[in-house]
């Protein structure tokens, strides 16, 4: 299974400090599994000026996906630890364009709202070089989203 078993609590915690307001360190959740570390090694060596390949481990500090998640989306930490568990399942697939590298599960997921989902994680490859960094995750097909909650003053 690519996520440690304690993962869920590392993402969790990451995301409540940020917001709490707290700055996060970065911490290893998991492994890509192998065929999914080759296909994006195999992706960074066909690209213009041969990128180095990355390591198998991932690792994730949670400030993209809580902005872009809880704060503009409305999702709960809870929503948002879900859809990375998802994401980040070994039977997910790379899928590759010319501007980021994505792992998609292509099997759906019941959400809280209604929602068939298939959890994207994008991967950040360069910054946190040799090990990728979850940057964010994106739910696809969220057709019914949540109420964005009232921020606090």
């Amino acid at each position: 299974m690519p996520l440690y078993p304690n993962a869920q609590a590392l993402i969790s915690a990451n995301l409540e400090a940020l917001q709490d307001g707290k700055r996060v360190k970065g911490v290893a959740i998991g492994i890509l599994t192998a065929a999914q570390q080759n296909a994006i090694n195999a992706e960074r060596a066909a690209e213009e000026g041969a990128l180095p390949p990355i390591l198998e481990e991932v690792i994730f500090y949670g400030s993209h996906v809580y902005q872009s998640r809880v704060l503009q989306d409305g999702y709960t930490i809870n929503d948002v630890v879900d859809q990375v568990m998802s994401a980040m399942d070994a039977q997910s697939v790379v899928v590759t364009s010319p501007r980021m590298t994505t792992i998609q599960n292509p099997i759906p997921r019941a959400d809280r709202y209604g929602n068939q989902i298939r959890d994207k994680a994008v991967l950040e490859c360069t910054r946190r070089h040799p090990r990728a960094e979850l940057f964010t995750v994106v739910p696809k097909g969220d057709y019914n989203k949540p109420q964005k909650q009232k921020s606090r003053s």
